[in-house]
Order: C-alpha cells, then sequence, then structure tokens
C-alpha cells in the first residue's frame, strides 16, 4: 500500500493553485529528471521520459502551474563566494505570541546569510543555516544581527564540519 503521506498523488479532486491536475508516473520521471539537470532542453528531457517534444512540453507547464515544480535555480559553491563557513543556530524563543513569530519571521527572511529558516515543534522553536565568510563574521551577524530580532531569547550554533548530502533531489518514486 502507498503512504500518501510521504508520496501524495494528486487526483483529479485535488486542486493545486486553482488547477486541477492528476500526477502520474510520466510526471513523477519528469520531475526527477529536472531535479537532476534543470537546464536539459525539452527535446533532450522529452527523450529521456520517453515522449514526444510537443507532449513533454505540455507536461511540464503543467507542473508548473499546478506547482509542483516552483522554480529554477543555478547551484553555487559557497566556497567560490568567499562563503566558508557554516552553522545552523537554533532560536529559542521568549515570546510566542503571533505577532512576535510573524515579525521574527519576516526579518530572519530578509537576512540574506540565512539559507534556511524552519518554525520547529518543541524546543528549540527555529532551526536556521547561516553562511558567512569566516568564524568573525558569523560571530558579528549572531551579535548584531540574529540576536536583537524580535522575541529571541536564546541562539544556539553548532558549527558544520563537513558536509555529506546537500540539496538532494526530492525521491518521486513510490515505494
Amino acid at each position: 500500500m502507498i503512504d500518501r503521506k510521504v508520496f501524495p498523488t494528486f487526483s483529479p479532486t485535488d486542486r493545486r493553485r486553482g488547477k486541477i491536475f492528476t500526477m502520474d508516473r510520466v510526471d513523477r520521471k519528469i520531475l526527477a529528471v529536472l531535479q537532476e539537470d534543470g537546464r536539459l532542453s525539452l527535446t533532450d528531457l522529452a527523450a529521456r521520459v520517453g515522449l514526444t517534444v510537443s507532449p513533454a512540453h505540455r507536461r511540464v507547464r503543467d507542473l508548473e502551474r499546478s506547482g509542483a515544480i516552483t522554480g529554477y535555480r543555478a547551484t553555487v559553491d559557497p566556497g567560490v563566494l568567499g562563503l566558508g563557513f557554516e552553522a545552523l543556530v537554533f532560536v529559542t524563543m521568549n515570546q510566542e505570541d503571533r505577532a512576535t513569530l510573524l515579525a521574527f519571521e519576516r526579518e530572519v527572511a530578509a537576512v540574506p546569510n540565512v539559507l534556511t529558516a524552519q518554525r520547529l515543534f518543541g524546543d528549540p522553536d527555529y532551526l536556521l543555516r547561516v553562511r558567512t565568510v569566516d568564524m568573525d563574521a558569523y560571530a558579528r551577524l549572531q551579535d548584531e544581527v540574529l540576536g536583537v530580532l524580535p522575541g529571541v531569547q536564546r541562539l544556539t550554533s553548532t558549527l558544520v564540519m563537513k558536509t555529506i548530502v546537500e540539496d538532494r533531489p526530492y525521491p518521486t518514486e513510490l515505494g
């Protein structure tokens, strides 16, 4: 039996961004191929998934419209940008009222060095993934920016020693 919580199948009754959409095995294959190479031409994509160009293009367009494909981007080596220092920052809030949480989320989203910000259940309240030039730059960011965000009680940092898996494509096969 398929665990629909892990691998949802969109049926004709599901609505995604105002459009009815059914995802099948071919759509999942398109998603898998595009996650590996988002610059692939439609001709090459069609060949890899066993379609002609026109149906492949229609399916990609439908996947974009449905919200299954949310965008395209280049993957950049942070070291080339001089951002060789990475920290995971656990944020514990001293206030958890709606206005404070919304203000914190709005302001943390505006900090360019915060690559990922996730609200968590339990303690701590948030997990941030942060990149800076070095430890001194991170210390300044923590003291002058992160530590003064609305509602912050405590920041706990864990330094990343080595990345084993990063930005892995989402699994698209059922089972």
